[in-house]
């Protein structure tokens, strides 16, 4: 789940501007956004492939509407290791990683060792996930459910 330590990359304004702008709607080209902020295709697209190499871009994804698809239930699972250690987190990770409805797994510190959100289709969907997924997982010493009632602030930019 965890990467390497990385340095810091040196950002310009233009660079912001850039990733707030792609950070908005990733499908926007390099011309239209050379043409939005005063620069040629070719100087756009070596910015934007310059953070990509460097890791600041790490990916564009597709955000899709849940509730459209059917999964009206989003739960935040903290979960407690029973053991602790380089082997246990790892295989956890990996057996968690397998569940389709697992959308994020954070390894934290403080009372859980590791947070999920799950998307299921109601409770009775939820239950089963966690009982027959979750709950099977290996070292899963304690888990506590918190249900989303809504949402109100999206991800979006810095």
């Amino acid at each position: 789940m965890s990467g390497p330590a990385t340095e810091a990359f040196a950002l310009d304004d233009t660079d912001r501007k850039l990733l707030r702008a792609l950070a908005e709607d990733a499908t926007q080209s390099s011309g239209a956004l050379g043409r939005r902020f005063g620069l040629s295709q070719p100087a756009t697209w070596r910015r934007i492939k310059r953070m990509e190499q460097a890791g600041v871009l790490a990916g564009r994804r597709l955000d899709l509407d849940l509730k459209r698809l059917g999964f009206g239930v989003t739960v935040f699972l903290g979960i407690r290791l029973a053991t602790k250690g380089r082997a246990s987190l790892e295989e956890f990770e990996r057996a968690v990683s397998a569940i389709p409805e697992v959308q994020t797994i954070e390894h934290i510190l403080g009372v859980y060792d590791y947070r999920l959100r799950v998307a299921a289709r109601d409770l009775p969907d939820f239950e089963r996930v966690l009982r027959r997924r979750v709950m099977t997982l290996p070292g899963v010493g304690s888990v506590d459910a918190n249900v989303m009632l809504s949402e109100e602030r999206l991800p979006g930019p810095l």
